[in-house]
């Protein structure tokens, strides 16, 4: 058989796969027969839902669709009452688009619908088939031009927290000079998250890439009303592939859920690229502070923004 039959062979393969991919995710969306959204549409509200502040632009990126249908979606997503638009800070002919309360609420038992779903079909294999699956996922991601992606959100397991105090006290540290003094404050928000964790109201998540952990960060409870968003950290081997914005945008999904009405976060000048994920995020600077920290001469920040839609 010649190099060329055998490439048409595995093309025959690839394409048989596809069938049967197409196939499962039919039975897997079966719950949407009783929703009046399309699956692209239920897409698209599943992108606002967990990543605040998306343009129109944002969206026909991510998920590869013609800007006209967009935009029929969204002027229909409007009228419902699902999103708000506000003018985008970086472009003035942009608006950043936010699920609404009504909006939030009809997407959730359709995400809640899916995740029971996929959770069924992974029930039915053994844990180690349900390691396998997601790896074969992964590199075929890997594959096609889509390592980036290559990441996976997760709970704490035990050793974590060690972890992000150790990563956080030596990255800043080299990137910054800080010494032991923020290696003490970072030991010290972690044990008192671990001491009177509420998972009512607080949240941690562990970024992991390639088997590895690149990233954290951690909700808390500052009272009923405010939520407090706490050592955000990805490291600098996984830097550039959106880890920051995700985790930055998980925080601001569970805090909405949960009824929290605005989330608050401090954080210091030098800290720019965070900065700059927090104002994309829709955070603002309310009030700022010279202080001596860590060894340093620093100036402290306090960010904030609200989080239910007026």
């Amino acid at each position: 058989m010649s190099a060329e039959q055998d490439l048409h062979e595995r093309a025959g393969t690839v394409r048989s796969f596809n069938r049967f991919y197409t196939r499962q995710i039919g039975v897997l969306h079966e719950h949407l027969l009783e929703s009046q959204f399309s699956l692209t549409e239920v897409r698209i509200l599943y992108e606002l839902a967990h990543r605040p502040m998306l343009t129109s632009a944002d969206i026909c990126r991510e998920l590869g669709l013609n800007a006209g249908y967009v935009s029929r979606v969204l002027k229909g997503f409007e009228k419902q009452g699902l999103i708000t638009k506000t003018p985008s800070p970086t472009d003035r002919r942009a608006a950043q688009l936010q699920l609404t309360d009504q909006g939030l609420a009809t997407f959730r038992p359709l995400d809640e619908a899916s995740q029971r779903e996929v959770v069924g079909m992974l029930k039915q294999l053994t844990e180690p088939e349900q390691h396998q699956l997601i790896e074969a996922m992964s590199q075929i991601r890997r594959l096609l031009g889509e390592a980036g992606l290559s990441y996976l959100l997760r709970d704490p397991q035990p050793g974590d927290m060690g972890w992000i105090v150790h990563r956080q006290a030596v990255l800043y540290a080299q990137e910054y000079g800080w010494n032991e003094e923020y290696e003490a404050l970072i030991a010290e928000i972690v044990a008192k998250y671990l001491r009177n964790f509420d998972p009512r109201w607080e949240r941690c998540w562990i970024a992991e890439k390639d088997g590895v952990v690149v990233g954290s960060v951690f909700v808390v409870r500052e009272d009923d009303a405010t939520a407090k968003l706490r050592l955000l950290y990805v490291d600098p081997s996984a830097r550039g592939h959106g880890i920051g914005s995700r985790l930055v945008d998980e925080c601001l999904r569970f805090a909405r859920q949960v009824g929290y009405r605005k989330m608050m976060l401090w954080t210091n000048s030098v800290l720019t690229d965070a900065r700059r994920l927090y104002k994309k995020a829709g955070f603002e600077l309310v009030e700022e502070e010279p202080h001596h920290s860590f060894g340093k001469d620093l100036v402290g920040q306090v960010w904030s923004r609200e989080l239910q839609s007026e």
